[in-house]
């Protein structure tokens, strides 16, 4: 529940927020990166060789979170659609 106060004139957000932990919505499974990479002859280094940093490929072996930045990046240097290199997948517990 949130609200608004007004201090000297400037509103500020007061209350809670109902967040959710991290999965609680589903995830993007990246296995389909690395099933297009192989396709086409590449592999993790080939990334790294071409700019995605090594912390990000980390992130994706996790299914972790990537900007869309990067979502775009890979889909640029694999002359791909963003459903080619990742799967929406649904929480089971929801």
């Amino acid at each position: 529940l949130l609200s608004y106060i007004k201090k000297k004139g400037v509103f500020y957000m007061a209350g809670t927020i109902d967040k959710k932990p991290y999965g609680y919505n589903g995830y993007m499974d990246f296995s389909r990166l690395w099933d297009a990479l192989e396709r086409k002859g590449h592999n993790k280094q080939w990334l790294k060789n071409n700019g995605i940093h090594s912390n990000t490929i980390q992130k994706l072996v996790n299914n972790g979170n990537v900007t869309c930045e990067v979502l775009s990046n890979i889909c640029r240097l694999l002359d791909c659609q963003p459903w080619e290199i990742m799967e929406y997948k649904k929480n089971k517990e929801n």
